[in-house]
């Protein structure tokens, strides 16, 4: 109870707290919604490739001086080309290109990284730290969520399509090759805004866990994206609250805490409904 006091009492004296507490949010609302067409379209190993194959951008940044988020959107976005171009030219199934694709950008990389001598800040690159975030951050972090709300709200009814019936979708004559290459530059602005809260390695975890615990909650899209967006959002000031009170890194905090509302709702939802399932 005094550490919940102490943590109120924070966000009332440090401007640090707030701007973190603010970024978490609004990170949480960001990986809610766009986490929820992944699930829906069976994107998550993309999601997983695209966060890893920012960490060259990442590197290469801190090499040259120039902003992180920057650097690593430029390799995001190259990533998704990449996957695509291979996908399309090639005989390889997707989930190849992906495999092969985001191994190699992690592994550059690393070797870059190694080469900047920067492993003082890999630790916050790989798992995250909220409590760093800067104003500056906050404000690429706010630019992003508009620009997510603005996408998701004008083009909510062919994002919608094209998730549930792809083949019905151009059928219909949607572009649906441009929608995906719109969602995936979407995501990489999410994945690289999240980069400060939870780090490379469980921004895959933070898009898909809460929306997952959604889709086992709901029945229609609109309420999947308000309650993973909740849960999300809760899920971050929670693990702030952990980074902050017991000095834990703030990805892990809030990766466990998402994990654990997916758990309750794998157990007790109307879909899954474990327990009562065994019992009838």
């Amino acid at each position: 109870m005094y550490s919940i006091q102490l943590f109120i009492e924070g966000l009332s004296n440090y401007n640090f707290l707030q701007t973190a507490l603010i970024t978490s949010i609004l990170v949480g609302i960001m990986s809610g919604i766009i986490g929820s067409f992944i699930i829906l379209r069976g994107m998550s190993l993309m999601g997983d490739a695209i966060s890893h194959a920012v960490l060259p951008g990442v590197a290469v940044a801190y090499m040259l001086g120039f902003n992180l988020l920057l650097g690593a959107s430029i390799f995001g976005i190259l990533a998704a080309l990449l996957i695509g171009v291979v996908t399309l030219k090639s005989k390889l199934k997707n989930d190849t290109a992906i495999g092969i694709v985001f191994s190699s950008f992690f592994a550059l990389g690393f070797i870059l990284i190694s080469l900047a001598e920067s492993t003082t800040n890999l630790h916050h690159i790989l798992f995250g730290n909220v409590l760093a975030v800067s104003d500056s951050d906050l404000i690429t972090t706010a630019i992003v969520f508009s620009i997510v709300l603005v996408f998701v709200v004008t083009f909510y009814k062919e994002l919608l399509i094209t998730s549930f019936d792809n083949t019905f979708a151009k059928a219909y004559g949607l572009k649906t090759q441009i929608m995906h290459y719109a969602l995936m530059l979407v995501l990489t602005l999410v994945t690289v805004t999240a980069l400060q809260t939870v780090g490379i390695i469980l921004i895959v975890a933070m898009l898909i866990t809460p929306a997952a615990t959604a889709y086992l909650l709901t029945n229609r899209m609109s309420h999947m994206m308000i309650v993973a967006a909740i849960f999300s959002v809760i899920s971050s000031v929670v693990g702030l609250y952990l980074s902050f009170t017991f000095n834990w890194a703030s990805g892990p905090a809030i990766v466990l805490t998402a994990a654990i509302f997916f758990a309750f709702a794998f157990i007790f939802s109307p879909k899954q409904n474990i327990i009562f399932k065994n019992k009838s």
